[in-house]
């Protein structure tokens, strides 16, 4: 049975990047769903084999076409952009950083190409990526550029649960300031898009409370009233199945017990907080508006563990199942 090609971007060398890819796979269970294929550095992958004493080999590649997808290898496109031997782990390091875009860049690359089908990207640094003079800060920014989109959406999934965030990363204040309804309408069309892009069918969006109570009718503050209704309101009128403003202390239940097919959060930590509580280690960001379906794990390089063999890969493996999963469905709805 053939299965779709998921790209690993290996991450900053110097972090837990190498050791959670070579741990997701040695199990089973990713080849049974999924063709991944590695992009980084083949030294420094024998090296993360070492530290987590897991015994695969390593099939050093240079084209996807040369790749075994054979469960027990590791299948690697190896740039020669870091010297495993002298890289000192769990440190900020300007190569690490150089060589981290690099692969990012090359797994756009062969996605653009159509020789994958998504990205599963693990760690990288920021401190990294401006000692080596990367001009991004992170994942999304360097997509966004590599890809020429606009402004691509974020979405958690953890369980069964997807959120959406109506603005990142900016101060409450700020983030108050951008909860207008023309933002609002615009978002519940991109996020229903999103949905559709993943192919889940009913997709029935809450928008979450800002207010206590969702505002108490002007009781407790006016935005559910003046900004966050009216947008709904629009959304709906364009032919989304949105509602709310939904009390954020419920919300999130709700969708996670499958009520919603997703909730529009309305800040960076009103929906973090809530996916993390939920399984941490389980919580997948997928990035949509992308020419191509790219999953992430959700957390850093952990410089601290880094070289210790500790790291846990569950939240790898999940970035790569779900990859394996909405990429099915994706291209089936591009292709229309």
């Amino acid at each position: 049975m053939s299965h779709k090609i998921i790209a690993i971007p290996m991450g900053d060398p110097a972090g837990i990047g190498p050791e959670i890819t070579v741990k997701a796979l040695a199990k089973q269970e990713i080849y049974d769903v999924s063709s991944p294929i590695v992009i980084g550095n083949a030294g420094v992958l024998k090296k993360a084999l070492k530290i987590t004493n897991t015994d695969l080999a390593i099939n050093e590649i240079t084209d996807v076409e040369d790749a075994k997808f054979e469960y027990g290898t590791i299948d690697v496109i190896s740039l020669n952009n870091i010297n495993a031997d002298t890289l000192k782990l769990g440190e900020v390091n300007a190569d690490c950083g150089k060589a981290a875009f690099e692969y990012i860049k090359l797994s756009v690359e062969l996605a653009l190409e159509g020789k994958v089908s998504a990205l599963a990207t693990t760690p990288i640094n920021k401190e990294s990526l401006k000692a080596g003079k990367v001009p991004y800060i992170g994942h999304t920014e360097m997509l966004e550029e590599l890809t020429n989109s606009k402004d691509p959406l974020t979405m958690f999934e953890v369980r069964d649960m997807r959120i959406f965030f109506l603005t990142r990363h900016v101060s409450l204040k700020d983030a108050i300031g951008q909860m207008t309804k023309e933002r609002v309408h615009d978002y519940l069309i991109r996020c229903d898009e999103s949905l559709q892009r993943l192919g889940v069918k009913d997709r029935v969006i809450a928008v979450a409370g800002l207010n206590p109570h969702a505002g108490e009718s002007g009781l407790f503050g006016r935005e559910e009233m003046d900004e966050l209704t009216p947008g709904i309101k629009a959304a709906v009128k364009a032919g989304i199945n949105a509602v709310g403003p939904v009390p954020a202390d419920s919300v999130f239940h709700h969708a996670l017990n499958g009520k919603y097919a997703a909730v529009l959060s309305l800040y960076h930590d009103q929906g973090h907080i809530a996916a993390k509580m939920t399984d941490f280690e389980r919580t997948i960001s997928i990035t949509n508006g992308l020419p191509f379906l790219r999953t992430s794990v959700d957390h850093g390089t952990a410089f601290d563990i880094a070289g210790i063999g500790i790291a846990s890969s569950v939240s790898m493996e999940e970035c790569i199942k779900l990859a394996a999963k909405y990429s099915e469905s994706f291209y089936l709805v591009e292709s229309k």
